[in-house]
């Protein structure tokens, strides 16, 4: 089985190539990455499964290079993103080219040179805005920063693919937990590291604001299981918890008794969002029974001191 990961040298991209390049299904395995975030993780640690391992330094908006590789796929991640947490609409005009026309580009590739290939797409929760989103309701997502919209539009171009072939978009909430190259901007993360190592963790807002996450592993979890033949066609949520800014840093202070808190933009009432686990995906997404202390301990235990 030829595989090809777009975005395979990211936070989640890493983590997912190192399962792939350990099954024994996958015969070829392309690591699709431009390099832009400086995520060089990917090359460091345990060995990636020797030769059926490829990494191409390639843009998802260079159409030539990816009929090249794409050619032969029989399973495609598109995991290629530009993201910027907190702040997701700076930089507006590069989420339109590389979410939006960089899948795009993608999609016109795989219809050419690999329309057999079977297709999961990760998209995110923004896509539903604020108040509760859900893939099961009949109700139009509302995105309300420029990430959101671009992989809103990123979704409509997989939707036109999947008339052809099958295709999986998967809706994914907030990621946290370690990995090779952990990105430091997703707010657990970011938290995680303002309390072990400075003592203060700086809250935007009320704190009361909630967000959808889902552990680094539950994703990677969920992306291998689709490797296999399987029915799931269509979008979906991929959630495991709905918690409040204040539940992540009570939890935090529980490990991190002595942390300050400092609030900044108390009076702004920021956007609010809840999104339940989607029990279609019960046969793909992984059942994790570790609570979020026990995730943050965890986290907290690889740091280097």
């Amino acid at each position: 089985m030829k595989v090809l990961v777009t975005g395979g040298a990211g936070y989640i991209g890493a983590e997912l190539c190192a399962g792939l390049a350990r099954d024994a299904r996958v015969k070829e395995l392309v690591v699709y990455d431009v390099l832009d975030r400086g995520n060089y993780g990917l090359f460091m640690g345990a060995k990636l499964g020797g030769a059926k391992v490829r990494f191409v330094q390639g843009d998802v908006l260079d159409s030539r290079r990816l009929l090249q590789e794409l050619a032969g796929c029989d399973m495609v991640y598109h995991l290629a993103a530009k993201v910027t947490t907190p702040f997701a609409d700076a930089g507006s005009s590069q989420f339109e080219q590389v979410n939006h026309w960089g899948t795009a580009e993608l999609v016109y590739a795989i219809e050419e040179a690999a329309p057999k290939a079977r297709v999961a797409y990760l998209s995110s929760a923004s896509v539903y805005g604020q108040g509760k989103g859900s893939a099961l309701l009949p109700l139009k997502p509302s995105p309300r920063s420029a990430y959101g919209h671009s992989k809103l539009r990123g979704e409509a171009h997989m939707e036109r693919l999947g008339d052809n072939q099958p295709v999986l978009i998967l809706r994914s909430a907030n990621v946290y937990g370690p990995g090779r190259c952990m990105r430091f901007d997703a707010v657990i993360n970011r938290f995680l590291f303002q309390a072990h190592f400075q003592g203060r963790v700086t809250v935007r807002g009320s704190g009361e604001q909630r967000r959808p996450f889902i552990h680094v592993d539950a994703v990677v979890g969920t992306l291998l299981a689709a490797l296999a033949p399987n029915n799931h066609s269509g979008t979906f949520d991929l959630v495991e918890n709905s918690w409040s800014v204040l539940q992540l840093v009570e939890a935090l202070r529980g490990l991190y008794p002595e942390t300050e808190l400092l609030f900044v933009d108390q009076h702004l009432e920021l956007a609010s969002m809840e999104v339940e686990r989607d029990a279609r995906l019960a046969d793909l997404q992984p059942v994790r029974h570790a609570t979020l202390a026990q995730d943050l301990g965890e986290m907290g235990g690889r740091m280097a001191w």
